[in-house]
């Protein structure tokens, strides 16, 4: 057994978007113990620039790993677009994962035709990473994105649906989906038929993204393929919990995991907002206030 896998799996995201990840790894993996930084006093990331979004989450990681974890989850697109490879060099032999690649590989196997649309933040948009990732899937891809910087703080104020959000999602999404007139029968087969949520606030607010691009468009969310993947690295490097619960929902296993969560400003504001992200009551005690 590998020493070191008691420890808990450490995740962390700029504020709160993280918690999709945090919340489909805890449903794969119910017997591992998560740690989660939020670090909501330097919200947004995705605003910044790279070399203050790798300073930041050289400083987040930093306080997960002076805690102890054995695995490093970059729960955040932005940071790991930006600071990955940094964290990997800087933390080896730490594993550390990020979300760009997982996502990028269930956007590719979800599309039918090769055309695909990804949503992220400033930072990412123009780093490229997304349309590098699915590039080396699927080299006949076309891939547009579009930066919705606002999608952020709607998700943080937890406003999910709604006719504001809806008219704040159609401007941003203005063109994509929109088949030509005058040729909307051979148009209609060139539209992207999937749609890649690029950053982990975004999935809250999929409903009024639905209603938006319509019943027709796969949207993928990189939260569940990311678990995916850090079960598979787990399980390679001998990390899982040896008493851990054999799956979810798994009533006979021997422990269920223990989760903590830390945020850099504003307890009860990370109770508010995560309780509606993880879709359960949050109570303070659970959340420790955190410097940097």
């Amino acid at each position: 057994m590998n020493p070191n896998s008691r420890l808990p799996i450490g995740l962390f995201d700029s504020g709160m978007g993280g918690l999709t990840v945090f919340k489909a790894l805890a449903r794969r993996l119910p017997g591992e113990d998560l740690l989660y930084l939020g670090d909501t006093a330097r919200l947004p990331y995705g605003t910044k620039g790279r070399d203050t979004i790798i300073r930041y989450t050289l400083s987040a990681a930093q306080k997960l790993v002076d805690m102890g974890v054995k695995m490093l989850v970059v729960a955040c697109n932005t940071a790991t677009a930006a600071a990955l490879p940094t964290l990997r060099e800087h933390f080896a032999p730490l594993p550390v994962l990020g979300v760009v690649e997982p996502g990028a590989q269930a956007a590719a196997a979800a599309s039918r035709n090769g055309r695909i649309v990804v949503l992220a933040t400033e930072a990412t948009i123009n780093g490229g990473a997304y349309q590098q990732a699915i590039a080396r899937v699927r080299p006949d891809a076309e891939v547009l994105v579009r930066a919705c910087n606002l999608f952020v703080t709607l998700a943080e104020e937890g406003w999910m649906d709604g006719p504001l959000v809806e008219g704040i999602a159609r401007r941003y999404l203005e063109g994509l989906f929109d088949a030509p007139e005058n040729k909307a029968a051979d148009a209609a087969r060139l539209l992207p038929d999937t749609m890649l949520l690029g950053c982990t606030h975004y999935p809250l607010l999929q409903g009024a993204l639905r209603q938006v691009v319509g019943p027709n468009v796969n949207i993928v969310d990189s939260a569940a393929t990311t678990a995916e993947f850090v079960v598979q690295e787990l399980g390679a490097l001998r990390l899982l919990h040896p008493d851990r619960a054999a799956s979810a929902g798994d009533a006979t296993g021997k422990r269920q995991g223990e989760s903590r969560f830390l945020t850099t400003d504003h307890v009860a504001r990370f109770v508010r907002t995560g309780s509606l992200f993880l879709g359960r009551d949050m109570a303070e005690g659970e959340v420790t206030l955190v410097d940097l």
